[in-house]
């Protein structure tokens, strides 16, 4: 895309081109209007005179009498008059090609209003204009694909979730009525099936989460409330609070971090950038794997970079993941499933903090960056 410069450099040549017509328009009228006044002052009165007489068969007394009185007289009324006719017709020429631009960006407009596909086509000294519109179509047809698809992600999504809620609900109904009909059942069964209704209901309760989640992230508009904070202490904390979801899959985190990294940025916000990017990395980690946590200051940057063993994800998905409602893990009622909003939340809050979050993937391993500059406005 051209900068500012280039963009007003396009636009001062378009008014030179203008301008140029104008001067070529005035100076040619200018030109007719002397050549008309050089005429008068000489053989034209000769030619009147004959022309009285040959056509209306006067004498040649009458006809310079009335070239007398009529034309030498008034020559000068004659040459505003025809000055007056000149102006407007320059004047009649000089807007139409003006408003033959107006009339190109109408119609341009136009066609972006009614959502045509058709390339807009200016006047090549419009080409500027011809791109800006071009370029505002094609952000458009962009943003209303985009919006499209996450809406359809979303539904989707409600549709996964709500059928996976049936199942887990379906089975605590089912224990409970069992355990209920059956008030003399041995301990040990009576256990076993407590201990599979906690873990349905648990499950269940996620999935409500999920829910509560999605109508949180349509509704809400995150605003930050900054303040200095130790970033070193709270990756280590973070870290500490997943020892039961590592211990489960059997994973450790191992944090290399340069002490006392001082940020300036919303703690509870960011706080929630680095569980969802952790929770991730575990979810989608590979069991008996090293989740390695790295944090470091370079040049006016903090990088934080977050790093597991797992499936590698496709090129084409690694900017997706990024969008609301999205999954790279499209089976619906899968432990890893969500609802593909945690790592949206965590880039609009890294952008709020003027920073960057993007990923890397290759066979072994996956890898998280996040970017926060050293110095922001307080």
């Amino acid at each position: 895309m051209k900068d500012n410069k280039t963009r007003k450099s396009d636009y001062l040549a378009f008014k030179r081109k203008i301008f140029l017509k104008v001067l070529i328009l005035v100076l040619l009228s200018f030109t007719f209007l002397l050549a008309l006044t050089l005429l008068l002052r000489g053989h034209f009165g000769n030619w009147i005179v004959n022309f009285l007489r040959d056509t209306f068969y006067l004498s040649e007394s009458d006809a310079v009498i009335i070239n007398h009185y009529i034309f030498r007289n008034n020559a000068d009324k004659i040459m505003l008059i025809l000055s007056a006719i000149i102006f407007l017709i320059i004047f009649r020429v000089a807007i139409s090609w003006v408003t033959k631009y107006f009339d190109e960006i109408n119609e341009g407009m136009e066609s972006l209003i009614q959502n045509t596909n058709n390339k807009i086509e200016l006047s090549p000294e419009m080409n500027f204009m011809e791109n800006k519109l071009n370029t505002f179509r094609h952000a458009m047809e962009k943003r209303e694909r985009d919006a499209r698809q996450s809406e359809q992600r979303k539904n989707d999504l409600v549709v996964y979730l709500a059928h996976d809620i049936k199942t887990p609900l379906t089975s605590v109904i089912g224990y409970l009525e069992l355990m209920d009909q059956i008030p003399d059942m041995p301990l040990e069964q009576r256990a076993k099936y407590i201990g599979i209704t906690l873990e349905k209901a648990n499950r269940l309760e996620a999935l409500i989460n999920e829910f509560f989640e999605i109508t949180r992230y349509n509704l809400q508009t995150i605003i930050l409330d900054k303040g200095e904070f130790n970033l070193s202490y709270m990756l280590l904390q973070i870290t500490d609070e997943f020892y039961p979801m590592l211990s489960e899959k059997k994973q450790e985190a191992i944090v290399n971090s340069e002490e006392n990294i001082i940020f300036y940025g919303d703690s509870e916000k960011l706080a929630r950038v680095f569980n969802n990017v952790l929770k991730n990395a575990i979810a989608y980690g590979n069991n008996n794997s090293k989740i390695i946590i790295n944090a470091y200051i370079k040049e006016d940057n903090i990088t934080i970079e977050i790093k597991n063993n797992g499936r590698k994800i496709p090129s084409d998905e690694l900017n997706s993941i990024f969008e609301k409602f999205y999954r790279v893990d499209k089976s619906r009622g899968t432990d890893n499933g969500n609802a593909g909003l945690g790592l949206a939340i965590a880039k609009e809050i890294v952008e709020l903090h003027c920073g960057a979050i993007y990923a890397e993937s290759n066979d072994e391993y996956t890898t998280f960056y996040i970017k926060l500059p050293r110095k922001i406005n307080k």
